[in-house]
């Protein structure tokens, strides 16, 4: 095994994040498919995603490189129904977690928790029925919820609750920072809207805004060196000795969040990619060899370069445009 390998601006790749599958049974007004935009098709499995070995082999390749920590991701990956058995074949040596809607986690929760899944993020945008149709498109909220329990139960704990902030939520954030700051084993991720993924700038609101917010409400503020995120406890001196911890994501315009990035993303359809943002860097990984693996992961890593900061660079007004020695880049997709 070597050490982590690391880009030209020194980032070492330690984290690994996977889309299982681009199928989801929520229709989420701000999803933008892990960077590749709203693809989703029919709900039935397509031939195109990746089998449980060809993940399990991606994994142990780069467990080779360091990586330690593998995130499944979607679409919605608990539609995988090998799931369990691509969990249990992950590396013992990586921590593992989930990125879901949690309408498939009662049932299921303790099955991932025996296999080997450490942590579990569930999508949940607001704490009203009717609020939670309207973004998600779904009549789900009351799944949702016992799927959050069912991963509580089942020691997936802390769950932390993923919440998207844009127009339509903006005006919920209070009220879900008080519900994880009054239930043991929930935490709180608000992820600023990204408008260039989605194509509503309209819907943008101002993440600096709900940092003051938290400021003024937290006990005590911690930072977290991956992407440079600010950790917010809130209720620590409540009566009932309870409290939460509320964490941002706030990538949009943050050379900082950028600098400090070490993640690779692979598609449901076996490509690897350096950033979220971009998709003219997407390398196949062919029939997925083990040397095939290895060599698109040691290109990947070291064509990998800062978003902000780099792949665009702010100018004389203040904006961000694309670095002039980045035109004309051709993708590596076909």
């Amino acid at each position: 095994m070597t050490g982590p390998l690391a880009d030209d601006f020194g980032r070492e790749v330690t984290g690994v994040r996977i889309s299982l599958t681009d199928r989801c049974n929520f229709d989420c007004v701000y999803c933008h498919n892990e960077g590749l935009g709203d693809t989703r098709g029919p709900m039935e499995p397509s031939d195109d995603e990746m089998t449980a070995d060809d993940v399990v082999r991606f994994l142990e390749v780069v467990e080779g490189y360091g990586v330690d920590s593998v995130k499944f991701t979607g679409g919605e990956p608990m539609l995988r129904q090998d799931l369990e058995e691509i969990v249990e074949r992950t590396p013992d040596s990586m921590e593992v977690s989930l990125t879901t809607n949690g309408t498939f986690l009662p049932g299921r929760a303790e099955d991932l928790k025996a296999a080997g899944l450490d942590r579990v993020n569930v999508s949940q945008d607001a704490l009203d029925p009717d609020d939670f149709a309207e973004v998600t498109k779904s009549g789900a909220y009351e799944r949702v919820l016992e799927g959050v329990k069912a991963a509580v139960d089942a020691g997936l704990d802390p769950v932390k609750l993923n919440m998207v902030v844009f127009t339509h939520t903006a005006g919920y954030v209070e009220e879900m920072v008080e519900h994880v700051a009054d239930n043991e084993g929930l935490q709180l991720q608000l992820i600023q809207y990204m408008p260039e993924l989605t194509g509503k700038p309209e819907w943008n609101v101002d993440i600096e805004r709900v940092h003051d917010w938290l400021a003024e409400k937290a006990d005590r503020v911690e930072r977290r060196e991956m992407h440079d995120r600010k950790r917010y406890f809130v209720g620590e001196d409540s009566d009932d000795d309870t409290g939460g911890m509320v964490e941002i994501v706030d990538p949009v315009e943050n050379e900082n969040f950028c600098a400090n990035c070490g993640r690779v993303r692979v598609t449901h359809e076996g490509y690897l990619k350096g950033c979220l943002n971009r998709n003219d860097d997407l390398r196949s990984m062919g029939e997925m060899t083990r040397d095939e693996i290895a060599e698109t992961f040691e290109a990947v890593v070291a064509n990998r370069v800062p978003y902000y900061g780099e792949y665009l660079i702010e100018n004389d007004d203040g904006e961000y445009e694309l670095n002039e020695k980045y035109l004309g880049t051709p993708s590596t997709a076909d």
